[in-house]
């Protein structure tokens, strides 16, 4: 099961449920594009096919919603 939590555009926000052992992230798809970033601090963890440019402006949308992604992991994965 993959949740989303957020949409922005084109960008799905969701999380993947056998991710729980991890520290807190988030999928971010588009199209055939995907990454994902940790949450706390937002960093980048992976990037499968966004241009640079692309990944600034998510790295962008995920900090500013970082409060309520965060919220969302702690309710998803009961931490």
């Amino acid at each position: 099961m993959s949740p989303t939590v957020l949409r922005s555009g084109p960008y799905r926000f969701y999380f993947v449920s056998h991710d729980m052992n991890e520290p807190p992230h988030i999928h971010i798809d588009r199209d055939v594009l995907s990454a994902k970033f940790w949450l706390n601090p937002v960093a980048l963890s992976y990037n499968l096919g966004f241009p640079a440019a692309e990944l600034r402006k998510l790295e962008a949308l995920t900090t500013e919603n970082q409060k309520e992604l965060m919220e969302a992991w702690n309710e998803y994965f009961g931490a």
